[in-house]
C-alpha cells in the first residue's frame, strides 16, 4: 500500500512540474491570471507545509492534477516547505499577505500544531477557502485483547484512566492526539489522566498496538486496513457519523452510546489580505474541480470523504475547530 502510495505521489508531481514548465510563460504574461471567460486560471501556488509523501501533499498533488486535467487551472505549482508540524508554512503563508496567488494545503494537524508550537502567525489570519475531504478516525485493540466492546474499554478505562496507555501517530496537538483526548472527555475522563503515547505516524504505532504495547490505538481508518483485513487487530469503533463501508462491521461512537464524532480533515486557505475577487477566483476553481468526475475518481482511489465546504461556510467551521483545539489544549496545558 505504501509502495503504491509512494508511486502515485511520484507520478502526481512529475504531471504537476511537467504543467509548470509548459505553462509557465502563460501565468507571466497574464497579469490577472485568467486569460478571459471560459479560459483556465493561471500562475496559482499551492504550498504544501510537510514533507514530499505525506498526506498534506497527496492531497495537494491530487488538486492540481484535476484542477488542470479538467481546464480549471494551467500551471498549478506545488510545492513543500516543512518545518515545525506545518507552521512554518503557515507563517510563509502569513507573510504573503494580499498574495492572491498562493495558498496553502492544510488540515486538522496544522491547527493543533499552531498553538503547541507557539507559533506568532494563526489560521484566524488566513483566508479560509475550501473543506476538501475528510478520514474518520478508529479505536483499535490487539486481536487477543480482553476488550471486546467499546464499553468494555471505557469501563476499565474510567478505573484507572493513567494505566490503560493509548498511542496515537502523531505529536500532542495532531489528529490521533486529539481524538483520544476529546474521546476521554466524551465518557468522563479527565484529558490530564490520559496515557498518551505519542508515534512517529502509523509506521510506528502499528508495531506497538500489535506488540501489546498499549491498551488501544487511536488514528485513521487507514492506517489499520491491511492488519485488519489479516485479523491482527479489531476495530472496536470509528468515529464517523456513519459506519464506513470499508469497516461494514465497526460501529461508530454513537452507536456504542458515545456522543461524539471526530474526523481529521484537509482543506484550503490563502493569506490574509487577498481581494474578494481573488478570494472568489479560489473558491469557483476549487467548487469546479470538486464537481468534476475526475474529482470523484480520485475520492474513490484514495478513500477519501467528500466534505466539501467552501467561502463563509469552510470560514465558520475553522473557527469553530480553532476555538475547540484551543480548548481543548488548554486545558492539557499545552496552549
Amino acid at each position: 500500500m505504501r509502495s503504491r502510495r509512494a508511486a502515485l505521489v511520484g507520478a502526481l508531481a512529475a504531471v504537476s512540474m511537467v504543467a509548470v514548465s509548459a505553462c509557465g510563460a502563460t501565468a507571466d504574461q497574464e497579469e490577472d491570471g485568467s486569460g478571459g471567460s471560459g479560459k483556465p486560471v493561471s500562475g496559482l501556488r499551492l504550498m504544501v507545509p510537510n514533507t514530499p509523501g505525506s498526506g498534506y501533499d497527496l492531497t495537494a498533488r491530487t488538486v492540481s492534477q484535476v484542477m488542470q486535467d479538467t481546464e480549471v487551472a494551467s500551471g498549478v505549482q506545488v510545492f513543500n516547505l516543512p518545518g515545525a508540524s506545518g507552521t512554518v508554512g503557515l507563517q510563509r503563508l502569513v507573510n504573503e499577505k494580499g498574495n492572491g496567488k498562493m495558498a496553502m494545503q492544510m488540515g486538522l494537524g496544522v491547527v493543533g500544531a499552531s498553538y503547541t508550537s507557539k507559533s506568532k502567525a494563526t489560521l484566524t489570519d488566513t483566508t479560509p477557502i475550501a473543506k476538501l475531504i475528510e478520514e474518520a478516525g478508529a479505536i483499535v485493540v490487539p486481536k487477543d485483547s480482553p476488550y471486546k466492546t467499546m464499553d468494555d474499554l471505557v469501563t476499565a478505562w474510567k478505573k484507572d484512566p493513567k494505566k490503560l496507555a493509548v498511542g496515537g501517530g502523531s505529536s500532542p496537538g495532531g489528529p490521533d492526539h486529539l481524538l483520544p483526548m476529546q474521546l476521554a472527555k466524551a465518557v468522563g475522563i479527565k484529558p490530564k489522566d490520559v496515557n498518551y503515547v505519542s508515534y512517529d505516524g502509523g509506521g510506528e504505532l502499528l508495531p506497538a498496538i500489535l506488540g501489546n504495547k498499549l491498551a488501544f490505538g487511536a488514528s485513521g481508518f487507514g492506517e489499520f486496513l491491511d492488519q485488519i483485513e489479516a485479523g491482527q487487530v479489531r476495530v472496536l469503533a470509528v468515529t464517523s457519523e456513519k459506519p464506513i463501508d470499508a469497516l461494514k462491521d465497526a460501529p461508530t461512537l454513537k452507536d456504542s452510546g458515545i456522543d461524539l464524532v471526530f474526523t481529521n480533515w484537509r482543506g484550503i486557505v490563502a493569506p490574509p489580505g487577498i481581494t474578494d475577487e481573488q478570494k472568489q477566483t479560489w473558491v469557483d476553481s476549487l467548487t469546479t474541480m470538486h464537481d468534476s468526475e475526475e474529482w470523484k475518481a480520485q475520492l474513490e482511489k484514495n478513500g477519501w470523504v467528500d466534505a466539501f465546504a467552501a467561502g463563509d461556510e469552510f470560514g465558520s467551521y475553522l473557527t469553530e475547530q480553532d476555538k475547540a483545539v484551543a480548548d481543548l489544549l488548554a486545558e492539557l496545558g499545552l496552549a
